[in-house]
């Protein structure tokens, strides 16, 4: 196993680590404010709800901080000359991220801990607010940094070599940026859903603090239904398509895609074979994916064998089942918050067992969801030719293969 190898390790499994914390917190911050409003609203069962996940929210955000840390310092450690390369540029939004965001979202998260009483209920109800728009600020820095190194924007390259930002407004205002902000917003929503659907349905099962968990579940399948239908369409939809658009490659392994078609089909399941160029075992829908990408039942999709090898991501299987997994797992999100609505709406959720026991059981499932949606979005060329000048891509390590360090 080479250096590079390892650090790729090491790094991967920190960054997943410390994404199971910002995505709750950045899910419950949503639904925390919502409870605060129909507290303000006169809702004293809400009131309490809110907080209970507060309390929960404080938790998550503390190990989120003290498991982000590392990941910053490895941004120098495992990747030196990455970020001597380009930190110019994603300096700026990991930098305001901290002094802005961050800030804004711990300084708010004690008075909506602790500020109850001296504030009352509008001022707590302001603080609930900022420490939503904080945390969902944050976000927006973190994915822009990462939509940077997808599709380079408003930067040059220095007689030094080093990327040099040119326009901050590019950086902020990058195509790819917001729609992958929407999806991963989106995302991290249907975590603090299933979440608080899952521990609400866990005390009703239980029979304990039922008028509580009650107010659990109605916030949160509302929110989750909204929530999972948006993540397949429109974000999910508008993410795929910006791959389609600057990352083809990446989009065809993606889907398992290797030879050129007319009227493609979409895989639902299967598994890809590297030696053959084909998905063994396929169950799939003809023109599902012609249909879906160029709203053509008849258009050409290009497969992998289209590009040069040299374009193709390192490890496509892993690419393709990350992908599927999160997919798949969104759909069943689909189906689950779609049922626990009627039954909501039919006033039969509380006394659905078999329901709470499925709400109860998905609880870990959209962390498992965003975690390989991010390793899908990590694991292609983060530098496609189609998008960054090649000088760039040739300064970024000193191994062999100088694109291995960007990724």
């Amino acid at each position: 196993m080479d250096a590079v190898t390892v650090h790729r390790l090491q790094f991967g499994f920190t960054a997943a680590f410390h994404y199971l914390f910002p995505q709750l917190t950045m899910g419950l911050a949503l639904l925390i404010f919502i409870l605060k409003t129909m507290a303000l609203r006169g809702d004293e069962e809400a009131n309490r709800a809110s907080r209970f996940w507060a309390k929960i929210f404080g938790v998550s955000f503390a190990l989120g901080v003290v498991t982000g840390i590392p990941m910053e310092f490895q941004f120098g450690t495992n990747w030196a000359r990455f970020s001597k390369i380009s930190g110019g540029v994603i300096g700026q939004t990991l930098a305001m991220e901290g002094v802005f965001a961050f800030f804004m979202e711990a300084s708010f998260l004690y008075f909506l801990l602790y500020g109850e009483r001296r504030l009352g209920q509008r001022g707590h109800w302001v603080a609930a607010l900022l420490v939503w728009f904080g945390s969902w600020l944050s976000g927006f820095f973190i994915v822009g940094t990462n939509a940077w190194m997808q599709h380079p924007v408003g930067f040059e390259i220095t007689p030094a070599g080093t990327a040099r930002l040119t326009s901050l407004a590019a950086l902020l205002t990058n195509p790819w940026a917001h729609v992958e902000y929407m999806h991963t917003m989106v995302g991290a929503t249907i975590t603090g859903c299933f979440t608080m659907a899952g521990v609400g349905a866990f005390y009703l099962l239980r029979r304990q603090h039922e008028a509580n968990a009650k107010r659990f579940l109605s916030v949160a399948v509302v929110i989750g239904f909204i929530a999972s239908a948006a993540a397949a369409m429109p974000t999910g939809d508008w993410q795929a398509k910006m791959v389609v658009k600057h990352q083809p490659p990446t989009f065809a392994a993606m889907e398992g895609h290797f030879f050129t078609q007319d009227r493609a089909a979409m895989i639902l399941i299967g598994q890809p074979n590297m030696q053959t160029l084909h998905i063994d075992n396929p169950l799939e829908i003809p023109g599902l994916l012609s249909f879906l990408t160029y709203r053509r039942w008849n258009a050409e999709v290009k497969g992998l064998t289209k590009f040069p090898r040299e374009e193709w991501p390192e490890n496509i299987p892993l690419l393709y089942f990350c992908y599927h997994i999160m997919a798949g797992l969104g759909t069943i999100f689909i189906a689950i918050m779609s049922l626990a609505a009627w039954l909501l709406w039919r006033k039969k959720l509380a006394g659905s067992r078999w329901m709470l026991w499925i709400l109860m059981l998905a609880l870990p499932f959209p962390f498992i969801a965003n975690t390989a949606g991010w390793m899908t979005s990590a694991l292609p060329s983060r530098v496609p030719k189609t998008s960054r000048p090649e000088t760039l891509a040739s300064r970024c390590s000193g191994s062999s293969d100088c694109t291995r360090c960007w990724r």
